[in-house]
């Protein structure tokens, strides 16, 4: 099971990374790309969990205690909207109170915590971290209808009165120099689930060259492949040093684009042409294959495709 896998990671202290930006920003995505490598979907859960971390140190959050799987639920959709009322408490302490409902929460019924946006009465966007296991906060019905990353458990949740402490300043999550840290982290993962899907393709380029059967076609293939894999390797090496050497940077938006584009790019060679190359057959005759292939493609799906490109050449001409 999915849940239990990251609850293994997280008790054996397989999620605790070296923060962004902290001279070891490599090691930190280079591990999250080989636990999205084993599994796609625990891979997405352990980033979250690393993400809120990073994110709680970067504006003096609460620090998570032992044992807390935390997630980063920051998507907004038209029909589902969290409004927040803050208060102050007795002791001179922020908090605030929750209503409304989230979509795309994932990880809903498996995180004990998360980082959770809501609209301001100025509609302002603020953070707020949330203990999930209190009465004002419920998962709604799993109306999630593909078998890819559906282990995230990724549903709505409807607040009501949920208490909250609020993290940072109104409008500090999107402008932080780590917003665009977690964006690279999200493609170290990809990178690990584009090793993962192509693994099959290397391994029968390597049976053939033992049998000394040659078929050039699923050589060109894996060369493209390889190639991708390598391109996109470099770019998150590349980053890496620019984010420890500069972690305010201002060229980061620029840099975390262009990652995201090639590691796509990657993702995209790997499940096209290992499916070109191998046929059906690890698709229909290999159930962790068929999994992990539908898994990285909802996944990577977070890019935004066209969209994303456009403001990676907005940003590029600046």
């Amino acid at each position: 099971m999915t849940a239990d896998l990251v609850r293994r990671w997280l008790d054996a202290g397989e999620l605790d990374l070296p923060a962004p930006g902290s001279g070891r920003t490599g090691s930190r995505w280079w591990k999250l790309a080989a636990l999205t490598e084993n599994d796609v979907v625990a891979g997405r859960l352990a980033e979250a969990h690393a993400d809120a971390v990073a994110i709680l140190a970067e504006l003096d959050g609460p620090p998570p205690g032992f044992g807390e799987l935390w997630g980063v639920w920051a998507a907004e959709a038209p029909q589902a909207l969290v409004t927040v009322t803050d208060t102050v408490t007795e002791d001179g302490a922020g908090s605030a109170v929750l209503d409304g409902t989230k979509a795309w929460c994932s990880g809903a019924g498996i995180c004990t915590h998360a980082l959770v946006t809501a609209r301001r009465e100025d509609n302002v966007r603020g953070l707020y971290a949330v203990d999930l296991r209190q009465p004002g906060v419920q998962p709604l019905a799993d109306d999630w209808h593909n078998v890819g990353m559906h282990a995230s458990d990724t549903r709505s949740v409807r607040f009501t009165e949920a208490v909250a402490i609020p993290v940072g300043r109104p409008g500090e999550y999107l402008t932080r120099p780590g917003f665009w840290h977690g964006a690279m982290g999200v493609a170290a993962c990809w990178l690990g689930g584009a090793r993962g899907v192509a693994a099959p393709l290397y391994r029968a380029v390597a049976d053939e060259h033992e049998g000394a059967v040659r078929d050039v076609h699923a050589h060109a293939h894996l060369g493209a492949v390889d190639a991708a894999l390598a391109a996109a390797e470099a770019m998150l090496v590349s980053a890496a040093c620019y984010v420890d050497a500069e972690p305010h940077g201002k060229r980061t938006e620029l840099i975390a684009r262009r990652v995201r584009a090639v590691v796509e790019h990657a993702v995209d060679e790997a499940i096209t042409r290992t499916g070109r190359a191998l046929g059906p057959g690890p698709l229909v005759l290999d159930g962790k294959h068929a999994q992990r292939v539908a898994d990285l493609t909802i996944y990577v799906r977070q890019s935004h495709a066209e969209r994303d490109l456009a403001a990676l050449g907005k940003a590029a001409a600046r």
